[in-house]
């Protein structure tokens, strides 16, 4: 609101004018008689040489020095003129005079010995100040307690600098004083992390006198804005017992305590970290509606589909009840919480295809502008299977969500329930084009170039969970060997959706997005193998990359080169220890046999499924070897099976060159048959 303006009456408004007018004219008169004395001084000065001579020659002894003196006529008229400006110079002097007397200055002695006054006076004051608010502290309840224990705080808070037994005694000594009195110290910003230092130290037992001290606040504690942290720290450190005593607290009080700026976030910590199975059975409960709050029994399941089938009647109550605080939660944007995500997917799960309630769900996560939700949602256990399922019940429309990961793809691939969201657009979306531009680009890190792309993607292929992205569409189904038993299951759900809601066949798609990942990563085996073959994560990628059943789109992907690179790892000329772990890692056995056989083991139909167009390795393998002189080295070392391989493998151009070498290493291979070397005993049945 602008500022209203004092009305002042008509006499002072009057008053007012006359006297500005008064002013003005004076001014103005004062102002012209100073233009006119200066323009005559001006001129006096400016045409008078006489002053000008006398300076000059006051100093000289009587010699002519080129000035001409006046005549007498001359000097009469000079005399005239320097009466006016006498006249001139002392109206001047009046007009000076007339002014107000100017405020005598100070001497620098005497100002500046007056500010010394001042500046005593305001330490004085300030000094005043902390007197009198230590007085106020020490007048609380408890003052000296916790100036000690403050005291003893900042010395164990210092954990590099305070030897063991040292610290035993402080702690002792801490206990001592706030034993009995640990409610006066929690409510209070400083005093509180005192608490907490002691709660670090502290023994079990020490511990658990703290939380019996506490029994029966943790509601208020959670509230408070500091005490939460202790909260915290007693269910980190403390044990069973402990957790007994706080989580029956909060039960009957979710509803509230989650959507409490403080609270919530204790809460949700306690649900996920530190609760049992039927303790956070009875927390999630209480989202349904205030029944199970007040009325809720220790043995209910959590599980809404099975409370709906028990009560039908009560459906549309603990429906709407539960969407009223999804939404609550979500329009106030603290989303983070995984007693939320949970909740979500109950709800969405007993939400019929097609209904209000799904669709309102759907627009629900659409419509999270900045992306918060969605983001949140991906790295929990049910909030990535919520985004994984709306995306596969989804429309073309829908699934534009997935825009919401586009700066986060590599950490989805390294969290263990992100990268199911990648790995559910891989099944689903039917743009491959935009999924391909969506995701790729920084999943492999294009952008960074070559060697950068390199160590990211050597990095992410010896990452348990970010290998899974990259080498999920090299593999024809998914398989045990790459992915963990959650994974399998959602993929299996998300299936049996996909039919009803994705219209293009699902090896057209596969093959579709592996024509933009083919490329890159066939490029870094051929780089940097020798430090693939180091880690068995590394050797399964190059197994599952080089036996892949390619499209004819990506068909012109060269695999010689990564061929050529994996046989030169076998040679003579390589290091010592690269060659002896070359020989006895079990891993690198298992992947230079698939390679020489062609093709994966069908465990199903017991035989080898050879891909194609054929990738002829062991012809590559044998010169390297042959030329190296190694044959015998790998037919008599515990990776002997690689020369097995060879020797079963149809089409092989070497064979009889290799049974020839076999044949002159016999006895080296009867040696190793006695040590009970399977791979030599087969050569030697091969050779008889």
């Amino acid at each position: 609101m602008a500022a209203m303006k004092r009305k002042d009456p008509p006499s002072v408004k009057e008053h007012n004018a006359a006297y500005s007018k008064k002013l003005k004219q004076n001014g103005a008169q004062v102002k012209k008689e100073r233009k006119t004395i200066s323009t005559n001084v001006e001129v006096e000065t400016d045409s008078d040489p006489i002053i000008e001579s006398d300076t000059d020659t006051l100093g000289q002894s009587g010699d002519d020095d080129g000035v001409s003196w006046p005549s007498a006529d001359s000097q009469e008229e000079e005399e005239q003129e320097e009466g006016k400006a006498i006249d001139n110079k002392d109206a001047l002097r009046n007009v000076i005079s007339a002014r107000p007397p100017a405020k005598p200055s100070k001497p620098k002695e005497e100002a500046s010995n007056s500010t010394y006054p001042q500046l005593s006076s305001s330490r004085e004051a300030h000094a005043k100040q902390k007197t009198l608010a230590y007085e106020r502290r020490a007048a609380k309840p408890n003052a000296d307690a916790i100036a000690r224990t403050k005291k003893l705080w900042e010395r164990l808070r210092r954990k590099s600098h305070v030897p063991p037994p040292e610290r035993k005694k402080l702690i002792a000594e801490l206990f001592f004083i706030i034993t009995g009195h640990i409610k006066d110290f929690v409510l209070k910003h400083d005093s509180v992390r005192v608490i907490q230092t002691a709660l670090k130290y502290a023994n079990v037992e020490q511990r658990r006198m703290i939380a019996r001290e506490l029994k029966g606040e943790y509601k208020v504690l959670v509230e408070s804005r500091y005490a939460k942290f202790l909260v915290g720290k007693l269910m980190s450190f403390g044990d069973a017992e402990i957790r007994d005593m706080v989580v029956p607290e909060f039960y009957g009080q979710v509803r509230r305590m989650i959507r409490h700026p403080e609270a919530g976030w204790i809460l949700d910590d306690v649900y996920r970290g530190a609760a049992t199975s039927p303790q956070k059975t009875r927390l999630l409960r209480e989202w349904y509606g205030a029944e199970f709050a007040l009325f809720d029994d220790a043995e209910g399941e959590a599980d809404l589909r099975d409370i709906l089938e028990k009560k039908t009647e009560k459906r549309k109550p603990i429906m709407r009840s539960l969407w009223e605080l999804l939404n609550q939660l979500v329009q106030k944007n603290t989303t983070g919480f995984t007693m939320l995500h949970d909740a979500m997917l109950q709800y969405y799960l007993n939400t019929e295809l097609g209904s209000n309630e799904a669709t309102e769900f759907l627009e629900l996560l659409k419509g999270d502008e900045e992306g918060d939700l969605l983001k949140n949602l991906a790295f929990t256990r049910s909030g990535a299977r919520v985004v994984a399922l709306a995306l596969a019940h989804g429309n073309a429309k829908d699934r534009k969500l997935l825009r919401a990961y586009k700066s986060v793809i590599q950490q989805l691939a390294y969290d263990p329930y992100g990268h199911q969201i990648l790995l559910a657009a891989y099944d689903i979306v039917d743009d491959t084009v935009q999924t391909s531009k969506l995701i790729f680009p920084e999943l492999i890190s294009q952008s960074a170039g070559f060697d950068s792309t390199s160590q990211s993607l050597l990095a992410m292929l010896n990452d348990r969970n970010a290998r899974i992205p990259l080498l999920y569409l090299f593999t024809s189904s998914p398989s045990r060997s790459l992915l963990p038993e959650a994974d399998l299951s959602l993929i299996n759900e998300i299936r049996v959706i996909r039919p009803s809601t994705s219209k293009k066949d699902p090896l057209v798609r596969r093959k579709e997005l592996l024509a933009h990942l083919s490329e890159p990563m066939v490029s870094l085996i051929t780089s940097h193998a020798s430090e693939l073959v180091t880690s068995a994560f590394g050797c399964y990628a190059i197994t599952e990359i080089l036996l892949s059943q390619t499209s004819p789109a990506s068909s012109t992907v060269d695999k010689q080169p990564s061929l050529q690179a994996l046989a030169a790892m076998t040679s003579s000329s390589q290091p010592d220890e690269l060659r002896s772990h070359m020989l006895s890692s079990p891993f690198v056995g298992r992947m230079l046999k698939s390679l020489v056989q062609g093709g994966k083991f069908n465990s199903q139909t017991r035989s080898v499924e050879v891909v194609e167009p054929p990738l002829g390795f062991g012809d590559v393998l044998f010169e390297v070897m042959k030329k190296g002189g190694v044959i015998l080295d790998w037919a008599a070392s515990p990776n002997s099976f690689v020369v097995v391989a060879m020797m079963e493998k149809e089409g092989f151009e070497g064979k009889q060159g290799l049974k020839e070498i076999l044949r002159k290493g016999r006895e080296r291979l009867v040696e190793e048959m006695k040590g009970k070397n399977k791979g030599a005993e087969i050569l030697l049945e091969m050779l008889a």
